[in-house]
């Protein structure tokens, strides 16, 4: 053979096997990080919004209500259409979230917490915040809590570092025997005497708490949605380096309406738009931060809101867009709550139409973080993350729906399967206190179909039924109730007539 051919095919021999040989270590280097565990846990904000409805965000329908910061997170994001708070209210909405566990399991099904309530969230609760404390996370509550304003049921008391909001809803008051902070805040002419008195009768004068002390008082809640959010921002901004879980849970678009100075009239919706649209520009203050920081790509940002709106407010309440029901009902209304998933780079965008609920943040925090919740109590959780990483099928088909407001509270009122709904107890959907009929035969909405729940088709399938009932036994069986924790008041407080 020719000297300079061998010499060329020696060349092209050892170029191939050099190409071969990159192309190996490509692959290997590539499924070694694939492998591999995250070398930083992401860090996880879950904005939950108070008595927002379905219909009340610009990508979920509404036609004059301006959000365009939540329109581009659910563009490039995640929009989920099924999304279900555990609860129709406040309190057991919230205990679901944070334990991954329905309501009768903590006690917390009998309805929500006042100023006059002894306990809260059991002290034995497992929660997430506690779970990802185990991993490193630096964990924080911003805005209402609303599971126990006494020592030993505070944030703090639950997994939580740092707490700065206001103990329960915003149309509650005083408890006197609250710690005092010596630097606290009076407003509207109120003295210290005043404020520790007992004949104070004033509702909407919340007290705004930072950890376990009251700072002030009343809270001038025209600024508290913007406060909550500067707040959030100094957590991002100190916490950049080292993963954090921010539980920023505003207390609006909780009755009574407020908003800062720049929103208020600013929505075509009257007031209630107003507050929608300040919540909206909290949620871009959020994100704007997390790109300032350079830790968009490495957090995961939800949005969503605790139940349904208030319809008995009427233009001072929310839209349940085409559901059916309010706060305080079983209808999809009542339950079926507006919900984003944002996470730059590792979600994948898109309208989501599978079933998740608050119930499994629990186990997807932990899965997403690496967190280990081989012994976690929260067994009504699902993991939601191979939905959002690679939108698979969810592991979740069933959802038990309670009344925590409605009797009987201790039963199963209705029960979804797939895109099947049974009714086995219904009220009327717009009223928050009524009430109920236990349905001789069980109604059956086809949810696909039929998601304003007008056409019962019970009696075309009966195996259906059969099959949802044989369930919602099963679930029943499952349950051991938990001592009621909203049973024991203050003796020091004086309980309104109505709730005796």
């Amino acid at each position: 053979m020719n000297p300079a051919r061998q010499r060329c095919l020696t060349r092209r021999k050892v170029n191939l096997y050099s190409l071969l040989t990159s192309v190996a270590l490509c692959l290997s280097l590539n499924l070694a990080l694939q492998a591999s565990p995250q070398s930083a846990p992401p860090n996880i904000i879950l904005i939950f919004a108070d008595d927002l409805g379905y219909g009340d965000l610009g990508c979920f329908g509404h036609p004059t209500i301006q959000t365009p910061n939540l329109d581009q997170m659910a563009t490039e994001g995640q929009k989920w259409t099924q999304f279900y708070s555990a609860s129709n209210v406040c309190s057991p909405s919230r205990a679901a979230l944070l334990t991954g566990l329905y309501p009768k399991r903590i006690g917390i099904n009998q309805g929500v917490f006042f100023e006059w309530s002894a306990e809260g969230l059991p002290p034995e609760s497992q929660t997430i915040a506690e779970t990802l404390q185990t991993n490193g996370y630096n964990t924080f509550c911003v805005g209402k809590w609303h599971l126990g304003h006494c020592d030993g049921y505070l944030p703090q008391d639950h997994g939580f570092d740092h707490y700065y909001g206001i103990p329960y809803s915003n149309d509650m008051r005083l408890d006197p025997d609250m710690r005092i902070a010596e630097s606290v805040k009076l407003r509207e002419g109120v003295t210290l005497g005043q404020m520790q008195s007992r004949g104070n009768k004033v509702t909407n004068w919340v007290p705004l708490m930072e950890n376990k002390q009251v700072i002030e008082y009343p809270c001038d809640q025209t600024t508290l949605t913007k406060r909550l959010t500067e707040k959030s921002l100094q957590i991002i901004e100190s916490h950049k380096e080292q993963p954090f879980f921010l539980f920023l849970s505003h207390p609006m678009p909780h009755v009574p309406l407020f908003t800062s100075k720049d929103f208020a009239g600013k929505s075509k919706r009257g007031p209630y738009g107003d507050v929608i649209e300040e919540l909206d520009a909290s949620v871009g203050e959020v994100l704007k931060a997390l790109k300032e920081h350079s830790i968009d790509q490495n957090t995961l940002v939800i949005f969503t809101s605790d139940n349904g709106p208030w319809l008995k407010y009427k233009e001072e309440g929310g839209s349940t867009g085409i559901l059916k029901g309010s706060k305080g009902t079983t209808w999809e209304g009542g339950h079926r709550a507006p919900t984003i998933f944002w996470w730059p780079s590792k979600i994948q965008p898109g309208t989501i139409s599978e079933i998740g609920t608050t119930l499994d943040f629990f186990k997807t925090f932990s899965a997403i973080s690496g967190t280990s919740s081989s012994a976690s109590r929260a067994i009504d959780s699902k993991d939601l993350s191979p939905v959002l990483l690679r939108q698979e099928k969810s592991p979740r088909n069933t959802f038990f729906y309670y009344s925590s407001i409605k009797q009987p509270k201790d039963a199963v009122h209705a029960v979804r399967y797939e895109n099947w709904k049974a009714h086995f107890i219904t009220s009327d959907p717009e009223k928050f206190i009524g009430p109920t009929v236990t349905q001789k035969q069980p109604l059956l909405f086809n949810l696909d179909y039929d998601p304003e729940e007008n056409h019962d088709v019970a009696e075309d399938h009966p195996e259906i039924i059969a099959l949802i009932e044989q369930m919602k036994r099963a679930h029943e069986k499952s349950i051991q109730p938990h001592r009621n924790m909203l049973s024991k008041r203050l003796l020091n407080q004086e309980v309104p007539d109505w709730v005796k």
